[in-house]
């Protein structure tokens, strides 16, 4: 385990403080513990995938980093503020960390370009022009800007996830976390939504990306973490951990994934 543990930490590619440090993380629900000591540190625009199978905690632990879900011990710290009850603390960090989910919560009643530009207008204080201006050109960068006056139930899956990708990046966020961003859509709608996702790696956004999407960790990631029983089991580069996997439950989930595929 201390090998896997030490893997965690990734090389730096500067030194500047990480983006994101998970330092011994404990959670639990009820007497079910779900995070076990999870340490993990992404260094900035690191691009890091978490894989693991069903109920291993991957989805908790990225919910954790915007606090979506609170952890009982350890430390999490984001952008160099620690997540604590600290609501101005909580804010800060919010503001910094865009999320994508697997379902797209776009609001339904708002146009494409309405729901794009409704948090900087009230979070970010913009002038509603200027978050216009903004909103199309994140929709023109996931390649859908003639939707912009539509509304999301007129949009296919795919296209309603691009849109919530572009929603996110409209706050200027210092990170992006992805919690199975496909695993909603239809198998043809998938690969627009990972193209997009590779288009946004490329411009050195610092990205953890929870997903079983094996081609596209290969293609992306600096790094894989693979999670299960809670626990961080093995990490590395893509090749490194796909090729040469050190513990049986990886071995077992890359040929039950395999499989799948």
């Amino acid at each position: 385990m201390s090998a896997a543990m030490s893997m965690t930490t990734p090389t730096p590619l500067s030194n500047v403080a990480p983006a994101i440090v998970l330092d011994k993380v404990n959670k639990w629900y009820g007497a079910m513990h779900v995070l076990r000591d999870v340490t993990l540190t992404v260094g900035q625009k690191e691009k890091v995938v978490v894989c693991g199978p069903s109920g291993s905690g991957k989805s908790t632990m990225i919910r954790c980093i915007n606090r979506l879900e609170t952890h009982q011990e350890g430390k999490i710290i984001v952008d160099g503020t620690e997540l604590t009850d600290d609501l101005r603390a909580l804010d800060t960090i919010r503001r910094e960390v865009g999320m994508v989910f697997q379902s797209f919560n776009l609001f339904p009643h708002l146009t494409i370009l309405e729901n794009c530009t409704l948090a900087p207008i009230w979070v970010r204080k913009m002038p509603k022009a200027e978050a216009e201006e903004l909103a199309m050109s994140y929709l023109r960068r996931v390649k859908i800007p003639e939707q912009a006056k539509k509304y999301p139930g007129q949009l296919s899956g795919g296209q309603q996830q691009r849109v919530a990708i572009a929603r996110a990046l409209c706050m200027k966020p210092k990170i992006m976390l992805f919690d199975e961003p496909t695993s909603a859509l239809d198998p043809e709608m998938i690969k627009e939504v990972l193209d997009t996702m590779i288009g946004l790696a490329e411009t050195g956004m610092t990205m953890v990306c929870v997903t079983h999407e094996m081609g596209f960790a290969k293609k992306v990631a600096d790094r894989v973490v693979f999670m299960d029983r809670g626990e961080v089991v093995e990490a590395g580069p893509p090749r490194e951990l796909f090729d040469n996997p050190q513990t049986d439950r990886l071995k077992l989930f890359l040929s039950q994934i395999l499989k799948d595929h």
